[in-house]
């Protein structure tokens, strides 16, 4: 226990002065990308550019190398499901209260391809008054309100749905209604 005795212990380095580790070669990347899909739930283009980036970080060793295809070869073996992945973020944001077009963006960002985002997205549209209320409940917004806001109040409050991703119809009817009042869905 020498950390009780007052004896030094072994001289740490700085980060910087430590060696750099080895470039990755075809081995090391399949590796990579198996620890990144046990961990995290992801799609195959946040796997690609997840493996891109390593390999700028830590440079390459070898033939050259093509994350999107040690993506789909993850997705083939079933370690990588967009549409899966699609419907549990889209689910996940709507949960949260965020609007269709926050949800479609934050899928193509994930870099799915539309016909994996579409029917999330749909979904996300047909549920926009329920999404919108979690939203308003959670910022006490609306039929969630104590008294009505005044008009400055009243439009902060029209933004933070806006901002969410609800459409103006959606959010004008939720920031509308009076204190107690919940809005009817259609």
């Amino acid at each position: 226990m020498w950390h009780n005795q007052g004896v030094p212990g072994p001289p740490s380095q700085p980060r910087s002065a430590r060696r750099p580790p080895p470039p990755l070669d075809a081995a090391a990347l399949e590796r990579l990308a198996l620890r990144y899909v046990e961990r995290f739930a992801t799609s195959r283009g946040k796997l690609a550019q997840y493996l891109a980036r390593k390999i700028r970080e830590r440079g390459w060793d070898g033939a050259p190398a093509d994350p999107h295809a040690v993506a789909q070869r993850m997705a083939e073996a079933g370690y990588v499901d967009d549409r899966s992945f699609a419907e549990q973020k889209g689910a996940a944001l709507a949960r949260r209260g965020y609007g269709a077009r926050r949800v479609a963006e934050t899928l193509r960002a994930a870099g799915l391809d539309e016909d994996d985002r579409a029917p999330v997205v749909d979904e996300a549209r047909a549920a926009a008054l329920d999404s919108a209320l979690r939203l308003a409940r959670r910022k006490r917004i609306g039929p969630f309100a104590v008294a009505r806001p005044d008009p400055k109040e009243r439009e902060r409050h029209l933004a933070a749905l806006l901002r969410a991703g609800h459409d103006m119809a959606t959010a004008r009817r939720v920031v509308n209604s009076a204190p107690g009042e919940v809005p009817a869905p259609d």
